[in-house]
């Protein structure tokens, strides 16, 4: 697999004849809706089949119910897991249904093994602190949840996520007694836990979001831990990369050292995010799709940049309104750079958030640097 950058007098044809493949195979694997249309600096994955594999890793997608048929279908054969999102707790230990049966049955028709999502989510969006302690302080409310849990996984399930964001400090080692409980439980019954964390570079970090989730007990605890290694750029934020390796790789290193590599999936994002200059703190930024990323730079016939240090592309355009916007997502050479991470540090695997956009680019470099394990 060859990543080939796009420079000045580049075309489809040119390309296809310099690594003598066919103009249809780059057209496909990079999903090219105007093969005419191609950016400096663009990044064009071209298959190769003298590539070496790195392994078998593990690749879990998370969902939303609202994903289309069709992306669903292309995206099943490159997953090992498939967890929908999300089934949110509530304080008294009772859980939300989510209307995935159809998609579990699909799951499993292409050996991909469909996990169970719980959050601390409140109705109407937003981690709540407060809903997790009501059922951290209570063993009356986990035993409700645990049973719920065991419920719904009967229900063709084969694991449960734990995605617990934003808990009070205090009751950290409440959420390390609580994941003892439910993961006994769960493993008694043949079922596989894992944990969605959030991306630590010390033991010691501060701030609601890191206190509570203690890297060495759920590496010893859990089967998988999941690193939401993304949003250091986000909707209210300043513009820079989503996931800038330099500092995905920061907490990936904390990790290793404090757990079972080969229990680590470090989370790939599969969106970007577009804001208007200057920026203005309290503003927000328009989320896209990579693919989307890509056809408004060709719409808007810019160049692209890539950053070295962050491993990412970026590029800047002018509105209707002579407004600057700068764009920063996902394309071949960044993702290519974080699935390196899994080989360089002997990970388990990686987890996108989320799959409900096909970016066709990530699973030709993906296919290309590792075999997928199937576990059905």
């Amino acid at each position: 697999m060859i990543i080939h950058t796009v420079k000045r007098g580049d075309n489809i044809y040119s390309i296809a004849k310099r690594y003598g493949v066919s103009m249809e195979q780059i057209i496909s694997d990079n999903r090219l809706d105007n093969p005419d249309q191609i950016m400096i600096g663009q990044a064009i994955v071209v298959s190769s089949n003298t590539t070496r594999k790195s392994g078998t890793i593990d690749v879990n997608g998370f969902a939303f119910p609202s994903i289309s048929s069709n992306t669903l279908n292309n995206t099943l054969p490159h997953l090992t897991y498939l967890s929908f999102f999300s089934h949110q707790v509530s304080a008294d230990g009772s859980l939300s249904t989510l209307a995935d049966a159809s998609a579990r049955q699909r799951a499993r028709q292409q050996r991909v093994a469909p996990w169970f999502v719980i959050t601390n989510l409140r109705e109407g969006g937003g981690f709540d602190s407060d809903i997790a302690h009501a059922v951290l302080a209570s063993e009356q409310v986990q035993n409700t949840l645990i049973e719920n849990v065991v419920n719904n996984l009967a229900q063709e399930y084969t694991g449960l996520v734990i995605d617990f964001e934003y808990i009070h400090p205090q009751d950290r080692e409440s959420f390390n007694n609580f994941l003892r409980r439910i993961t006994d439980r769960l493993h008694s019954l043949g079922y596989t836990v894992a944990t969605a964390l959030a991306p630590k570079t010390s033991g010691s970090q501060r701030g609601l979001l890191y206190e509570a989730h203690d890297y060495p007990v759920h590496g010893s605890v859990v089967d998988h831990v999941i690193l939401m290694t993304y949003e250091w750029g986000y909707t209210y934020g300043p513009p820079q990369a989503v996931a800038p390796l330099n500092l995905v790789e920061g907490v990936v290193r904390y990790a290793t050292s404090v757990m079972p590599s080969r229990k680590i999936m470090i989370g790939i994002p599969n969106y970007g995010y577009d804001w208007t200059l200057p920026f203005v703190q309290g503003s927000a930024a328009r989320s896209l799709s990579n693919t989307a990323a890509i056809k408004l730079g060709v719409e808007q016939k810019v160049e692209i940049h890539y950053s070295t240090t962050a491993q990412a592309p970026f590029f800047h355009y002018y509105d209707g309104n002579g407004r600057q916007h700068e764009v920063w997502f996902e394309d071949a050479r960044s993702i290519q750079a974080k699935l390196a991470l899994v080989n360089k540090y002997k990970l388990g695997g990686v987890s996108y958030w989320t799959i409900n956009s096909f970016f066709p680019q990530n699973w030709v470099v993906l296919e290309g640097m590792y075999t997928v394990r199937k576990v059905l």
